[in-house]
């Protein structure tokens, strides 16, 4: 499969490029994931988070945020000193309590991804002019996202981490007008078509 241009750089980019990023997620679990995933690769490479991956997965219990919630010092100690494990643990707190942020998400909208697609009215976005290339690292949507989401308490959550979250996890569609994935996307997903940095639909 001909793809974006990152997805070449080794076999595990290839695989999140052709089986997730940027397919439209409307599971809890799925999407707490996506979210701690950007919320850890914070100041490091995205390559290093998918070969660790399946390590973050040992540590937080498969992303299963109402177990992560429960998490006590002793979790912090255990994931902290799990071998391959970022040793940040600032970071692994955030986690934590995001988890416990999230619970408090859906208590008040049913589930997190409703809270989150209701910013784009359950549509994919295509941003005019992102299909070839003039993609920001982040925009006006991802910006009124986090600035709810840290009200929420949500930490690590900036514009630049939102504006990726948005594409990981298909509220933006931000694949090249030549990579399949974009058709493929787009014919089984409602979309948007909007101008850049423009969000009033």
């Amino acid at each position: 499969m001909s793809s974006c241009s990152w997805a070449g750089m080794n076999e595990a980019n290839r695989i999140y490029h052709d089986t997730e990023w940027g397919i439209p997620v409307h599971d809890d679990r799925q999407m707490f994931e996506h979210l701690s995933m950007e919320c850890l690769q914070c100041g490091l490479s995205w390559d290093l988070m998918l070969k660790k991956r399946e390590i973050f997965r040992q540590c937080f219990d498969n992303f299963e945020y109402d177990r992560i919630a429960g998490y006590g010092e002793a979790d912090v100690e255990r994931i902290l000193h799990t071998e391959g494990m970022i040793r940040s643990q600032q970071k692994v707190k955030a986690v934590i309590h995001n988890a416990r942020c999230y619970q408090k998400v859906r208590e008040e909208f049913g589930s997190f991804c409703d809270y989150i697609w209701a910013y784009s009215k359950g549509k994919t976005i295509l941003y005019q002019g992102h299909e070839d290339g003039r993609i920001p690292v982040s925009n006006g949507l991802s910006d009124r996202i986090s600035k709810d989401l840290k009200k929420r308490g949500f930490k690590y959550v900036g514009a630049i981490t939102i504006y990726s979250h948005l594409q990981a996890c298909g509220i933006i569609n931000d694949h090249g007008r030549d990579c399949p994935c974009y058709r493929e996307i787009n014919e089984m997903h409602p979309t948007v078509n909007k101008r850049r940095d423009q969000e009033v639909l």
